[in-house]
């Protein structure tokens, strides 16, 4: 992980977007009185997302359980799909 500030990033952006592409290296811009950014790959940001995703279903997949085991559960005759569907 880099840290480079903006006016660095703005001289020599395609090196970074290289660096994060070719590399997957993240580079962290800081900004002076602003907020900091990251540069990241976009399969890396999609990594990121895929998991983040994967975690929030595992945690609702939990909390269900988590309802079944406290007997908050209720119990549904199942539903039969037609065969012309």
């Amino acid at each position: 992980m880099l840290a480079v500030n903006y006016s660095t990033i703005r001289n020599n952006l395609k090196d970074y977007c290289d660096r994060a592409t070719d590399e997957d290296e993240t580079v962290i811009v800081t900004r002076k009185n602003e907020k900091n950014v990251v540069i990241m790959s976009l399969e890396q940001y999609n990594s990121i997302m895929k998991a983040l995703r994967n975690a929030e279903y595992l945690a609702k997949i939990d909390r269900a359980f988590d309802q079944l085991e406290a007997g908050s559960g209720r119990q549904h005759e199942l539903i039969e799909a037609d065969d012309d569907e």
